[in-house]
C-alpha cells in the first residue's frame, strides 16, 4: 500500500469528518471560549460581585455575605489616599507611556537602518525585558540606594552632586524614580512593537520620495508617521494597559512609599485586601482600575476603526 492509499485508509476509518476544517474551527472557537470564561470571565465576574458585598477575613469563605451595593465604593472614592492615588496612577501612566514611546521609535528607527552588530544590541535591549518585574524592581532598587547605590557613587565620583539623593525615600523624586525604571523595564516592548510595524512598510514609497527629492525628515514625517499610524495606536494603547497594571515592579522598589508617594491603584487594592483584609474595598479599586482599561481598549478599537476609514 503506497503513502497515499495508507493516508486515505487512516481518513476513512477515522470516520466522517476526521479533519473537517468547519469542526476544527468550531472546536477551537469552543476551547477559546472556554478559556476566557474560565480564566477571565469568572475572575471579573467575581471580582465585580465581590466590590458590591461586604467581605471580610471572617467571611472570606462563605458565599453568604451581607450586600452593600456602592457603599464599598463610596468609600473608597470618599477616602482621603483616592485623590492621591489617583493623582499618582495618572502621572505614573502618562509618564510611562509617554517615555517609552518615544524612545521605543527612537530605537525602532535607529535599528532599522542596519548597521553592523545591530542584533546583538537589540537583543541586550530584550534581555532586560525578559526579566521578571521584580528582579528588575530588586535591581533599580539596589541601583537607587541612598548610601551604597550605583548611581550616587557614579554621581559623586564625577562631582555632580556634593549629597546624596534619596531616589525611592524621598517622595518629592520617589514617583519619579520607578517611573524611571518602569520606562527602562517597558521600553524594548514598544521598540519590538513599532519595530514590526516599521518592517511592513513597503520600501518603493520611500525610494519614490527620495527621488523626488524628499529628505529624511520629510520622509519620516509624510511616509512613515501616516503608514505607522495604526501600530503606534495599538502601541499607545497597550502600553498605557500594561502601566495600569503594574505592581511588581513598585512593590518591590517602595511598597507604595514613601507616604504613599508612588501608591497607584493595583497596589492600593491589593493595600485593602491583603493588609487590610477590607476585600470589597479592595474588589472596588480593582473594579475601576479594570473600567479605565476597558475605556482604553475601547477608544482604542474607535480611533482604529476611524483610522481605517480614511
Amino acid at each position: 500500500m503506497n503513502s497515499t492509499a495508507h493516508v486515505r485508509h487512516r481518513r476513512e476509518s477515522a470516520g466522517p469528518g476526521f479533519l473537517d476544517s468547519e469542526r476544527i474551527h468550531v472546536v477551537a472557537v469552543a476551547a477559546t471560549l472556554v478559556w476566557l470564561v474560565a480564566f477571565i470571565g469568572y475572575p471579573f465576574a467575581y471580582n465585580v460581585v465581590m466590590s458590591v458585598q461586604e467581605v471580610s477575613f471572617g467571611n472570606l469563605r462563605s458565599m453568604a455575605r451581607p450586600f452593600v451595593g456602592l457603599a464599598n465604593y463610596r468609600d473608597v472614592i470618599e477616602d482621603p489616599l483616592f485623590l492621591r492615588v489617583v493623582g499618582n496612577t495618572a502621572l505614573f501612566v502618562i509618564g510611562n507611556v509617554l517615555l517609552s514611546f518615544v524612545l521605543g521609535l527612537a530605537l525602532a528607527l535607529f535599528f532599522d537602518r542596519g548597521f553592523p552588530g545591530a542584533a546583538f544590541l537589540r537583543g541586550l535591549l530584550l534581555a532586560g525585558w525578559i526579566l521578571p518585574p521584580m528582579v528588575a524592581g530588586a535591581v533599580f532598587k539596589w541601583i537607587l540606594a541612598t548610601e551604597y547605590g550605583v548611581l550616587n557613587e557614579g554621581l559623586s565620583l564625577l562631582g555632580m552632586t556634593g549629597t546624596r539623593i534619596h531616589w525611592i525615600s524621598d517622595p518629592d523624586i520617589a514617583l519619579l524614580s520607578v517611573t524611571i525604571a518602569n520606562v527602562w523595564y517597558g521600553t524594548p516592548f514598544t521598540m519590538i512593537l513599532l519595530a514590526a510595524g516599521l518592517a511592513t512598510l513597503p520600501q518603493e514609497l520611500y525610494e519614490a520620495s527620495a527621488l523626488d527629492g524628499a529628505g529624511r525628515w520629510r520622509r519620516f514625517l509624510h511616509v512613515t508617521l501616516p503608514l505607522l499610524m495604526p501600530t503606534m495606536l495599538a502601541v499607545l494603547a497597550l502600553t498605557t494597559i500594561y502601566t495600569l497594571r503594574v505592581f511588581d515592579l513598585i512593590w518591590t522598589m517602595t511598597r507604595g512609599g514613601p507616604v504613599d508617594s508612588t501608591n497607584i491603584l493595583p497596589l492600593w487594592s491589593f493595600l485593602y485586601s491583603f493588609e487590610l483584609f477590607r476585600f470589597g474595598h479592595g474588589a472596588a479599586v480593582a473594579t475601576l482600575s479594570m473600567v479605565i482599561v476597558f475605556v482604553v481598549a475601547a477608544i482604542y478599537v474607535r480611533s482604529l476603526r476611524a483610522e481605517q476609514r480614511l
